[in-house]
């Protein structure tokens, strides 16, 4: 029987995100060095401070702080790697069918100290305590759809966020320009201010398009993985409910390694 660590990963550094985000601010850096500018020329901690502190009392006034707290935590699925291994829950639900097949489904609690998905864990309880395998679809169903329906909320904090940097950072800019309105009899200083009035327009655009968009993306590309996964582990749960020959039930499972997009869950 896989233990624990067959059943989950250790969390990994998305090398994707980082990567991505090193690409894309290397670029835009790259960029500006050839064109004879300088990191001085967009180093304003006036206008970060403006833009972040404006998007963030912005989303905050959108939604409620437990939904914020949630959409923060969530970052995790930006930065880092999911945790659960397709591959190895397949392993994990094959070995559980053959020893219900051998022993019996009772049997199974043996086993649920070694069990760390609680989806898996959850479904397996209530195979073992006798509930019917329709009935057992319809509550871990709905416990993927209520999961799916956090997950969506917490991924639009993210996008609000994306969609109100880029004002807060016209607001920044306008603050700018009128400081600089204050100086127009001082051409030098004219000049200097303009170009760094628009420096909050930069990050607004630039937090919105290279990090809070695609967090918010990128935490639903990983909710449908893990929605497949549950799926997946439901399916398998069933068929050890309904006494399929462990085999069976592993090529029915190897099907979801198959494919990138989730399987949508049969009725």
């Amino acid at each position: 029987m896989a233990n624990k660590a067959a059943a989950h990963r250790k969390l990994r550094p998305d090398l994707a995100t980082l990567g991505g985000l090193v690409v894309a601010v290397a670029a835009i850096v790259g960029g500006l060095i050839l064109e004879g500018g300088s990191l001085h020329d967009i180093s304003q901690v006036t206008a970060l401070l403006i833009v972040l502190g404006g998007t963030l009392g912005a989303v905050m006034v959108h939604y409620p702080l437990a939904a914020l707290r949630g959409g923060i935590l969530r970052l995790r699925d930006v930065l880092f790697e999911s945790p659960t291994s397709k591959p190895d829950l397949v392993e994990v639900i094959y070995a559980l069918a053959h020893r219900a097949r051998r022993t019996g489904m009772v049997s199974l609690e043996d086993e649920f100290d070694k069990i760390a998905d609680p989806f898996l864990l959850k479904a397996l309880n209530l195979a073992v305590d006798g509930v019917e395998g329709a009935e057992i679809r319809r509550v871990m169903e709905l416990e993927i759809m209520m999961q799916e329906a956090r997950v969506e909320q917490e991924a639009r904090i993210w996008e609000s966020a994306g969609s109100y940097s880029p004002t807060v950072g016209i607001i920044g800019a306008v603050m700018g320009l009128i400081q600089v309105m204050k100086n127009l009899a001082d051409i030098d200083r004219v000049g200097h201010g303009i170009a760094v009035s628009f420096v909050a327009t930069v990050y607004g655009v630039a937090f919105a398009n290279l990090l809070f968009l695609p967090a918010g993306n990128k935490i639903k590309a990983r909710a449908r993985l893990e929605t497949e996964a549950r799926e997946m582990m439901l399916e398998g749960v069933l068929a050890i409910v309904d006494g399929l020959n462990p085999k069976l039930i592993k090529d029915k499972l190897e099907m979801y390694l198959d494919t990138g997009w989730p399987t949508r869950r049969s009725k």
